[in-house]
């Protein structure tokens, strides 16, 4: 895949860059390296200047950097200029409460004298450079929300950023180098996907975070095991919203439109299933057919549109392909499902109902603006299907009743679960998922902790 900013809502390519050759990326990983040996011994105040420096920067060139990302990946640009702002509040979040985060810690129940020492601390010390493979469709934050962390906790980081989006990649790394950060804390390599087996195996290279597609992460996670280095994986998500007849059912379809075509569909935590139960299913269905055909779509750049294009061609393939097969084994489109003729590569919000286990469509992942819907008899039915995919990402639940509540926090198996309210991701919380859907945290101080040397420091008398 060539490395090219190509403007989704028209085709056009824009600018192609070429990869960096061998030469180069060494170059680039020792900077790395005699970075870290550096930085690593800096304090959490001259830390936390620089990220702050780096947010107020992103704030002042927010409105220019919301049209960079809207050009090469087809957000919506109030959506973009959201992400650029979002990215700068995790940064002062990582700012002030890394130092808490990552302080000295005394290990619960134990005391030392048993142990024949006179003091005993757990320190978190930072492991080194840390490979970063992100994806396109948050450009920004998705590199930030590992960033942020990373640089606070003492790291340097090496960005292999998706190949769509090279402007908003470099872009990132003049960022930290225009806030001050010491060259090499934070560099983007333009390379494509084969180059990265040979900077994981790199010694120098300590770890490494994926997020993206289920093959990726089964492809770095591979590498990194072999090599015997940590990683973190968040991958694909086919997100529950789940709506039970006690929940405010008008609210529920109206997040739903939101939480189904945010970013045109393209999120790995944006609901995608929507199950409901059968008293308020027709109440909820008319609601969120209603919701979804009123959407605005169109150029991306026009501050009224609220779903643009997606961001390739074969990705509106993809979705194709799989609304296609559904139908053609029973579903039921109930609106959109028509592909649009003209330029660019979008694809209307689209509603699939009558949804049956023999449809590829119930258990891939639909990274567009299609929702699936499904009919429940009770709560045991909902958390079955719920539960009835590889992923296990996100979920939403709509409900009035606490005992509900507690079932599904008990037995949805996700890495997250919100009740009355749309999924989203805040620095103060972790992010992550189980099953097919990776492991490991970011965010928070799980997020922080996760490329760190967790430290066992013992005095004896």
């Amino acid at each position: 895949m060539p490395i090219a900013t190509v403007n989704p809502a028209t085709g056009e390519t824009l600018k192609t860059y070429e990869a960096l050759g061998e030469e180069e990326v060494e170059r680039r990983i020792a900077a790395a390296d005699a970075a870290f040996r550096e930085y690593r011994t800096t304090s959490f105040e001259e830390r936390a200047r620089l990220l702050r420096r780096a947010a107020e920067l992103l704030e002042e060139e927010q409105r220019e950097v919301g049209r960079t990302i809207t050009t090469e990946m087809g957000k919506p640009v109030t959506q973009a200029r959201a992400e650029a702002d979002k990215c700068a509040k995790a940064m002062r979040w990582y700012a002030e409460h890394a130092a808490e985060l990552l302080a000295d810690e005394q290990p619960a129940g134990h005391d030392v004298k048993d142990s024949g020492g006179t003091r005993a601390y757990v320190r978190y010390r930072p492991l080194g450079p840390v490979l970063a493979v992100m994806p396109w469709n948050f450009p920004l934050w998705q590199v930030v929300r590992f960033a942020a962390p990373a640089l606070m906790a003492g790291n340097v980081g090496l960005l292999k950023h998706a190949s769509n989006v090279p402007r908003t990649a470099l872009y990132l790394e003049d960022l930290f180098r225009r806030a001050g950060f010491p060259e090499g804390c934070f560099q983007t390599l333009l390379i494509g996907s084969s180059a990265v087996e040979g900077i994981l195996r790199d010694p120098r290279v300590k770890a490494a975070t994926l997020t993206g597609s289920e093959p990726a992460g089964r492809s770095v996670a591979s590498v990194a095991s072999d090599e015997i280095k940590k990683t973190v994986l968040e991958l694909g998500g086919s997100d529950p919203f789940v709506v039970m007849p006690s929940a405010d059912v008008d609210r529920a379809a109206e997040v739903a439109v939101t939480a189904r075509t945010q970013n045109a569909g393209q999120s790995c935590i944006a609901a995608k299933r929507f199950i409901v139960h059968e008293d308020v299913f027709d109440a909820f269905a008319e609601r969120f057919v209603r919701g979804m055909e009123a959407l605005k779509v169109g150029d991306p750049l026009d501050e009224d549109t609220e779903v643009g294009p997606l961001s390739s061609e074969r990705g509106r393939d993809d979705l194709v392909e799989l609304v296609d097969d559904a139908v053609e084994h029973g579903a039921t489109v109930l609106c959109g499902g028509e592909r649009p003729d003209g330029p660019g590569w979008y694809y209307p919000p689209t509603v699939v109902a009558d949804v049956t286990p023999d449809m590829r469509i119930h258990l891939e992942e639909t990274f567009g603006p299609v929702a699936t819907l499904y009919r429940v008899a009770d709560l045991d039915e909902a958390v079955a299907v719920a539960n009835d995919t590889p992923f296990g990402l996100s979920s939403n639940v709509w409900t009035g009743e606490e005992a509900e509540v507690e079932r599904f926090v008990r037995d949805l198996e996700a890495g997250g679960v919100f009740v009355n309210g749309m999924t989203a991701s805040h620095p103060a919380l972790p992010f992550g998922g189980v099953k097919r859907s990776g492991y490991g945290r970011e965010l928070s101080g799980h997020g922080i902790r996760e490329f760190c040397n967790i430290t066992t420091v013992w005095h004896g008398a």
